[in-house]
Parts: structure tokens; C-alpha cells; sequence
């Protein structure tokens, strides 16, 4: 989880990219969900985007944003 000094990952990808990869736990934070779905997600390749760093798993906020992007643009498109 974050710090309680640590900025909300959410206010940050709004404001602008953030200056760092983000976090399985940035992740489940931004979307309110468990961190076990973010795991599922990755487990289904069907969430956004993550590599490895040694045992780490990151996410670059660019390729979260465009997953975001996508997902409204196919819901746009169901609708």
C-alpha cells in the first residue's frame, strides 16, 4: 500500500504520468479492486500491461493509461 506521505496513484494519472513504474498495489489502488484480481488479470492477460524486474511485477503508467483508453473506446464502441 502506499505511504501516508506518498501521493494517490489515482490523482497522479490524472494529473500527468507519474516519474516512476507503478506497483501491483498502485494498480488494485487506481482501479478499487483486491490485488488478487490484478494478479488474475495478469495470470488472463487481461489487464494492463506488466513486466517483470526480477520477482517484481511494474507497470509503466503510459501503457495503464492506454489500457484505460481501450477499454472505454470498446465500451463506447458495445454501447
Amino acid at each position: 500500500m502506499a505511504k501516508p506521505t506518498d501521493p494517490d496513484p489515482r490523482a497522479i494519472l490524472r494529473g500527468g504520468l507519474p516519474d516512476r513504474y507503478l506497483t501491483t498495489d498502485d494498480i488494485a489502488e487506481i482501479f478499487e479492486v483486491p490485488k488478487e484480481t490484478v494478479y488474475q488479470w495478469r495470470r488472463k492477460r487481461v489487464g494492463p500491461p506488466g513486466f517483470r524486474i526480477g520477482k517484481h511485477v511494474r507497470y509503466d503508467p503510459a501503457d495503464v493509461l492506454a489500457y484505460v483508453s481501450r477499454r472505454k473506446s470498446a465500451d463506447l464502441d458495445a454501447a
